[in-house]
C-alpha cells in the first residue's frame, strides 16, 4: 500500500493480520517529514488510508515498539481525531 509523506516511495505492506508500517506509522507516533521529498501533507493522508482499514492489523514499524490499529486509532495523537 503506497504511503508517501516520510518520503516519496514510502508504503506498508499488509500481509495477513500483520502490517509492516516501516517509517509511516509508529507506536503513539508517526514517521518524520522534514526529510528530502517528505510532506506534512502527504504523510497525514496516508495516516488517513491507515486510520480507514477496517482490520485490526498487528503494526510493525521500521522501528520501535510494536503497536496495533486499534490502538493507534484510539491513542495515537496523528490518529484518534481522523473520525472527526
Amino acid at each position: 500500500m503506497e504511503t508517501p509523506g516520510h518520503t516519496v516511495g514510502s508504503i506498508c505492506i499488509l500481509m495477513g493480520n500483520v502490517m509492516f508500517s516501516g517509517d509511516t506509522l509508529f507506536r503513539m507516533s508517526i514517521g518524520r517529514s522534514d526529510l528530502p521529498t517528505g510532506s506534512f501533507d502527504e504523510i497525514i493522508n496516508s495516516i488517513k488510508k491507515l486510520y480507514d482499514l477496517k482490520k485490526d492489523y498487528r503494526v510493525l514499524p521500521g522501528h520501535g515498539a510494536e503497536s496495533n490499529l486499534r490502538f493507534e486509532k484510539e491513542n495515537n495523537p496523528f490518529m484518534k481525531n481522523m473520525n472527526n
